[in-house]
């Protein structure tokens, strides 16, 4: 993964969200609490994303019924499958021209903002950086998994590092989760051993939980491996 210069991180714009996921621990999904109503949650429970604030709070099943899936909710649940795009292909010249600096990325639709917005991790922080509209556009118009992706809670997540790439979609508190684990662990110019450690088990975990999932671009539906 590229170094980021001090100036660089210093001008790019850093959503308020992602400044506090980053700056603290990884989510933790051993969470004892509902936020919205104190019940006792299992290490496995609901995730909700309030859209207009951007920030995510662990509830229990009751609270995500009720919270979310009305008209003007003020939470929306965040999926839990993660999906394995495992013919998905991206050109060099293509992820180019999306102009990310390194080879570590993900992408979601902001409904308030009304577009799609590229971040990047970074020893700082998540970053995000200036998306071309047009070349995105090109690529999701190829891919029929990108167009159904939902918006504010699912992104498409890239790793190019290294030989082997991967494309996922995932729900957006794993690219939180993932931010966090960087700016934790990150240490020195290069990262350190440590880091690159927790961003191989982070990737090793989503490809053991995910469902793979392969396109058919002609007919335009994605079709799901049958072992």
């Amino acid at each position: 993964m590229n170094e980021l210069s001090e100036e660089e991180q210093e001008r790019t714009p850093v959503p308020s969200f992602l400044r506090q996921v980053a700056r603290r621990r990884p989510i933790s999904y051993g969470a004892e609490r509902c936020e919205l109503c104190s019940a006792e949650l299992s290490p496995v429970h609901q995730h909700l994303l309030a859209p207009r604030k951007r920030e995510i709070a662990c509830s229990c099943d009751g609270c995500a019924v009720l919270f979310c899936g009305q008209p003007g909710a003020h939470y929306l649940r965040i999926p839990r499958r993660i999906r394995a795009l495992a013919d998905f292909q991206m050109p060099n010249l293509q992820w180019e021209s999306l102009m990310i600096p390194i080879n570590l990325a993900f992408f979601y639709y902001d409904t308030a903002g009304g577009r799609m917005i590229a971040m990047y991790p970074s020893p700082a922080g998540a970053i995000e950086s200036l998306l071309s509209l047009e070349s995105w556009s090109e690529i999701a118009t190829q891919h029929p998994s990108l167009q159904r992706m939902e918006p504010d809670v699912e992104t498409f997540l890239v790793n190019r590092v290294g030989a082997i790439h991967e494309y996922y979609i995932v729900p957006i508190d794993e690219c939180f989760h993932l931010v966090g684990l960087i700016r934790m662990h990150w240490r020195g110019l290069s990262g350190g051993a440590e880091v690159w450690k927790h961003i191989h088990e982070f990737f090793a975990s989503l490809q053991a939980r995910s469902t793979e999932v392969r396109e058919s671009v002609a007919n335009q539906h994605p079709e799901p491996i049958h072992a």
